[in-house]
């Protein structure tokens, strides 16, 4: 196993409260008090003797309880203002018994608060809003999904001032809760979070990191990130995804672990122990610790297998279907990794191959107790069960609402439906911000309780949900410490120790596919590409109208040149003649007489995003196919449906055909591969033998490479990976170990074959004879890796 990064002699701990532990000496009998300040929120660091947690909180904000044991005197805060020890504030307590005590305590409105997790929230930079007051005040909302970038300073004060301010609304009768900050995966190397201000180390996409085949790689990632997560105050992670990738039209098969059910539970494993452990100086994980960051799996029971591949965050997608009969492999990766604090539910309403609810109702997974109770009662999960954003939103009673995906509970009430969910057994609601239907809830279940049709009282059942929450914040530390130093983060977040183990980790995630004739050759250096002159071409992307506004036009060069310009003596591209509206009309190639190589990056064919209702025309009501080929592909062959499994009950009683036969595709970067023509027919042009390498970026599905292999003399896969990391391997500088996590079908027709719930697709056989399946990658000598 490789030594993790964060045991590599840099920093142990990122916490605020460890790292000010040696300013104050743990060799006497008696705990110490030291203040410190990050600028916007003055703190208090209390040191208690030998191996007693280190103690923060605001200056003015708690009373120290003291406690003679063994002959030392320890600290304690007095987070209810009794003047008394309680259990749930004696740290030297195991979490699980602190909570336990501690739920019956809180209001019921306090865990109304608790089960809500908030929308999306960024640090403004100068304080808290009045809305997050709000929220955090009125509403008792104590789990914030931050969503902003990760530049320290601004974020850092931000979580410290809102666990400060939470601090001072502690009453009698309603002891405190630390906020528990979450993020969605931020460190893909490719993504916007990574590139931002201050940012995090940069690793390969989920699906990159199946690429390596190696757990060890994985759990090192979420050791890093979790010294990162918590360094930024961040505590709550909101993956793995770890849906299986059966459906390579499936539009987030790049945050997956792939398709092959071994190989996903394996690293979902992985990502959990990575995450939630806490590693001493020999690499070896000790559990839960201050290093801790918990881990939400998600979505539970796999959400890969959306009919045709579309996306349940939109109506286009609402429907999952199993004409494999294969869940219980969709399950597997989830109870491989079912130690994780928390389980997300899956949107759709999951179908069998009849067209019939698979589970006990045509509603979304957080609805259905049929789906709930394989964690609860089949397999005894007692952690966390959140549901996706937004199931409680949208629909006929809720019209207005910007995200909704209440799929099957359409024409229940907002507070109808937070009362179904909770019957069903989940504990959280995803980007509710407002207590009051949950308090509407409690009504509605006490008086069911009272009318003798549920048989757990609604204080009860609260308490229950109160106390496996508070049970993760107590594993994490937060009652204990929950602020961060300022510049312990800034020496901690992206440091040269994390960078190098991300980049190591993205040489190690890309496969090389086909290399004829040696064209990436073995040993190479940085001197030998220095005088090099090479040609990388230009493309664009007309976007796709969305959620969140209309198409987005980009375009540039097909590889950052600022980059390649790193590696080579000349980098050329194209001339581009523009409208007036800045777009592209045509592309000039430059004479390729002088060059000596030509590399052409290209994305996998844009079907849209999430939020695009890819595969659903929204003015026609027309459904048409996705595809993984660059040119228009109309959907007609004889394994097409032409009759949907799924579809709506319409009004007359009749069931709506959500066919695609017939219709064409929609891809939006269809000029990738004009890019590449446009540089085979430059090298022929040139009279001259260049050797074309393709660099195939995979964000979402799977690509068919039949339009353009033949004509690449080399092409490498990566999934989550920055340029320079492309090129290290593309130009024999780093030796390639990657193999593929997902087989590349074979043609669209093996995919219209392929049942959704089954990795059953037909690879794709290259020119020299190679089946880019499962498992498939080539090492530096040529030949495939074994």
């Amino acid at each position: 196993m490789r030594k993790s990064a964060v045991t590599s002699g840099l920093v142990l701990t990122t916490g605020l409260a460890v790292v000010l532990t040696s300013c104050a000496s743990t060799d006497g009998g008696s705990y110490s008090t030291e203040e410190v300040t990050d600028g916007t929120t003055d703190i208090v660091v209390v040191t208690n003797p030998g191996d007693g947690k280190t103690l923060t909180m605001a200056k003015d904000s708690f009373e120290l309880i003291e406690e003679t044991d063994g002959g030392s005197t320890l600290a304690f805060k007095d987070m209810n203002g009794n003047g008394e020890l309680d259990a749930w504030e004696d740290w030297r307590l195991d979490p699980e018994e602190r909570a336990a005590a501690l739920a019956p305590q809180l209001s019921a409105d306090q865990v109304s608060g608790l089960m809500l997790f908030s929308s999306h929230e960024r640090a403004p930079g100068d304080g808290l809003t009045d809305a997050q007051q709000e929220y955090l005040s009125d509403s008792y909302l104590r789990n914030v999904l931050y969503a902003g970038g990760n530049d320290i300073e601004p974020v850092v004060e931000w979580t410290n001032e809102m666990q400060a301010y939470v601090e001072t609304l502690v009453s009698d009768d309603e002891p405190y809760i630390p906020v528990n900050f979450s993020s969605d995966p931020r460190n893909d190397a490719a993504d916007s979070y990574a590139g931002a201000s201050g940012g995090v180390s940069q690793w390969p996409s989920s699906l990159g990191m199946a690429a390596t085949f190696d757990p060890d790689v994985v759990e090192q990632f979420g050791s890093v990130a979790s010294a990162e997560y918590r360094a930024l105050g961040l505590a709550n992670a909101l993956s793995p995804q770890i849906d299986l990738a059966t459906e390579p039209r499936w539009l987030r098969v790049n945050g997956t672990f792939g398709e092959e059910v071994d190989l996903a539970s394996e690293m979902a494993s992985a990502y959990v122990d990575g995450f939630q452990g806490t590693f001493d100086e020999d690499g070896e994980n000790l559990g839960w610790g201050t290093d801790s960051v918990s881990t939400v799996i998600k979505h539970f029971p796999g959400d890969g297998v959306g009919e045709g591949g579309r996306e349940a965050h939109t109506n286009a997608g609402k429907y999952g279907v199993l004409p494999g009969d294969n869940l219980d492999e969709h399950v597997a990766p989830f109870l491989a990794a079912i130690d994780a604090g928390g389980v997300m539910t899956s949107y759709s309403i999951l179908l069998d191959g009849e067209g019939d609810p698979a589970y006990g109702n045509a509603m979304g997974s957080a609805y259905d107790s049929e789906r709930v109770d394989i964690l609860r009662e089949e397999n005894g999960y007692d952690g966390v069960i959140v549901t996706d954003w937004g199931v409680t939103a949208g629909g006929e009673t809720d019209p207005d609402a910007l995200i909704g995906t209440s799929w099957g509970a359409d024409d229940l009430t907002v507070e109808e439906r937070h009362f179904e969910v909770l019957k069903a057994g989940v504990d959280q609601f995803g980007g509710n911000n407002d207590i009051a239907p949950i308090q509407e809830a409690y009504t509605m279940w006490e008086a069911a309780h009272e009318a003798g049709d549920l048989e757990q009282s609604a204080e009860d059942r609260w308490a229950e949900s109160g106390r496996r929450i508070l049970t993760n914040l107590l594993r994490v530390g937060l009652y204990d410490s929950a602020y961060q130093d300022l510049a312990v983060s800034e020496s901690v977040v992206g440091n040269d120790d994390f960078k190098q183990a991300g980049l190591d980790a993205q040489h190690d995630s890309l496969v090389v596919l086909k290399n004829n004739d040696g064209t990436i050759a073995e040993g190479t250096t940085a001197e030998d590409l220095e005088d090099l002159t090479v040609y990388i071409p230009r493309s664009f992307d007309t976007g796709h109208d969305g959620l969140f506004g209309p198409a987005t036009y980009t375009e540039g060069e097909s590889i950052d040149l600022e980059t390649a310009e790193h590696y080579f003596g000349t980098v050329v591209t194209d001339e581009a003649e523009l409208n007036d509206d800045e777009e592209v009309v045509s592309y000039t190639a430059p004479d390729l007489s002088d060059v000596d190589l030509v590399l052409v990056g290209m994305s996998n064919p844009n079907n849209g995003t999430n939020f695009d209702s890819a595969g659903l025309d929204q003015e026609t009501g027309e459904f048409y196919p996705l595809s993984l080929q660059y040119r228009p592909y109309t959907a007609d062959g004889d394994s097409v449906r032409k009759t949907s499994i799924s579809g709506d009950t319409l009004e007359d009683g009749s069931k709506e055909n959500r066919s695609y036969y017939g219709s064409t595709s929609r891809i939006s970067n269809e000029a990738d591969l004009d890019a590449f023509e446009r540089a085979v027919d430059a090298v022929e042009a040139s009279g001259e033998d260049i050797p074309v390498v393709t660099l195939l970026s995979i964000s979402n599905g799977a690509v068919i490479p039949t339009e353009f292999e033949a004509d690449s003399d080399a092409i490498v896969w990566g999934s989550g990976v920055s340029d320079a990391a492309f090129l290290d391997v593309a130009l024999g500088l780093n030796e390639p170990t990657g193999r593929l996590p997902i087989a590349l079908p074979k043609d669209m027709d093996s995919v219209e074959a392929s049942l959704e719930d089954v990795a059953d697709t037909t690879p794709y056989v290259d020119s020299e004879g190679n089946s880019y399946e499962f498992g498939f990658g080539l090492g530096a000598d040529g030949q495939p890796i074994e």
